[in-house]
């Protein structure tokens, strides 16, 4: 007769070890992707190095993953760095400019669009002097 030994199904994590190992790769991984995706993204908005560079750098990064990533990090972070800034101030530029190209106008400004619509007869006198309240006020 054969004893059989009765093992005990303990789910995905035997332990809380094997949980604490789980998170710790798993933030591991997605920080490595998201270094991963920085390195890419800033090869591309690097227009002074030549599309042979960036090919050499994208080919040892797919080959050579880790290894190729901590020397783009330590070789070209200060660039890096400097790129994503300078972009950064291009959006806000942009968005300066966007904000003040749909901004209020200026109270006289408003009242000089109303009189024009009041004399084209697009509103009627009462329209126009609550917009001039509007705009005065």
């Amino acid at each position: 007769m054969r004893i059989i030994e009765a093992v005990e199904y303990q789910g995905f994590w035997g332990s809380i070890g094997d949980l604490i190992w789980w998170f710790l790769w798993a933030f591991v991984f997605f920080t490595y992707l998201i270094a991963l995706f920085a390195v890419v993204g800033d090869l591309f908005r690097d227009h002074k190095l030549s599309g042979w560079w960036k090919a050499v750098w994208i080919i040892f990064l797919i080959f050579v993953p880790f290894l190729t990533l901590l020397v783009y990090l330590i070789a070209r972070g200060k660039g890096m760095q400097e790129r994503g800034a300078a972009q950064a101030r291009e959006y806000k530029a942009a968005q300066d400019q966007y904000i003040k190209s749909v901004a209020t106008s200026s109270p006289a400004e408003e009242i000089a669009k109303a009189k024009a619509l009041l004399d084209s007869g697009a509103i009627t006198q009462a329209e126009f002097d609550s917009i001039k309240t509007k705009a005065l006020g």
